[in-house]
């Protein structure tokens, strides 16, 4: 079992150690009262069996995704389940308590924001603090959440700038998607979210479609059809983009060669490698190292 926990900037009181493994980002922007929103901290957590926050306040407003699991939630007095697919909003004065429950852990994501705008934002867009939704295209909430986090802990001087425009079409985008009324169909989601977690937690070390289905205990043609229904790219156009936005991480940096950047993400071609990073880059990885 993973414990591990990645937090990029000064790990604020507020986080929870109840959890088995994160991805985390503190961008320390509550200095930033000129902007009209400001992104301080959001990642993703796998929660312990243990998890249960219980607040009757919170400095920022937030925007939390359940990804995987079970839960329940509590706002202002009012329950809430908690399943894949589900967004809930809360933010100052909104007491709130979130535990996970059942054997598989509780996955979520959350960014938490500040600025004169942000609670207009969320009341626009039928996100007041305080409210609970299903969303019909749960793959476009995932993908800017993964732009969050890629952003939050670039350590860039336009990654604070980038976060809150990330936050802002992550609020319309849950719009876009509409509410569910009927209860989800829970079982596929989860299966598609387990194995494109699967992809993101082993992309360097996989291969092939044949792999990827192997490891989630899935028949190929249905791992395909997982990601038609709930994703905009097939499960290998999602292993490439991960495999390829490390390479460009490697390429940033003079310490390694092509050749071992390639072996490191499971290529034993190095032309196969400049290949595929050409067809998503445009240009070669010797080209995209010269531009630093």
């Amino acid at each position: 079992m993973s414990h591990e926990i990645r937090d990029t900037g000064s790990v604020p009181t507020f986080y929870s150690n109840q959890v088995l493994e994160s991805e985390r980002f503190y961008l320390d922007a509550v200095g930033s009262v000129r902007q009209p929103l400001a992104v301080v901290c959001g990642g993703r957590e796998r929660c312990g069996p243990d998890y249960r926050i219980d607040r009757a306040d919170f400095p920022f407003h937030s925007i939390e995704f359940v990804a995987r699991g079970k839960g329940t939630l509590i706002l202002k007095g009012r329950t809430e389940a908690l399943y894949p697919g589900r967004v809930f909003s809360y933010g100052p004065g909104v007491p709130h308590l979130i535990a996970a429950e059942g054997p598989e852990p509780l996955v979520k994501y959350f960014v938490d924001f500040t600025g004169p705008t942000a609670a207009k934002i969320l009341r626009d867009n039928g996100l007041a603090p305080g409210t609970a939704v299903r969303i019909a295209s749960p793959d476009t909430v995932l993908r800017i959440f993964d732009d969050l986090i890629a952003a939050g802990c670039s350590g860039t001087r336009q990654g604070p700038a980038i976060c809150a425009k990330l936050v802002e079409l992550l609020v319309l985008k849950i719009a876009e998607a509409g509410l569910v009324d009927d209860p989800y169909r829970s079982a596929a989601f989860a299966t598609y979210q387990s194995c494109r977690q699967y992809i993101r937690d082993h992309f360097p070390t996989l291969r092939t479609l044949e792999e990827i289905a192997e490891s989630c205990h899935v028949d190929e043609a249905y791992l395909c059809r997982l990601f038609k229904r709930f994703d905009s790219q097939s499960p290998y156009q999602y292993l490439t983009q991960l495999k390829m936005a490390q390479a460009a991480r490697f390429l940033q940096r003079n310490d390694k060669l092509i050749k071992q950047v390639a072996f490191d993400l499971g290529f034993s071609d190095p032309f196969h490698f400049s290949r595929a990073f050409k067809k998503v880059f445009g240009l070669s990885p010797a080209a995209f190292r010269k531009l630093r």
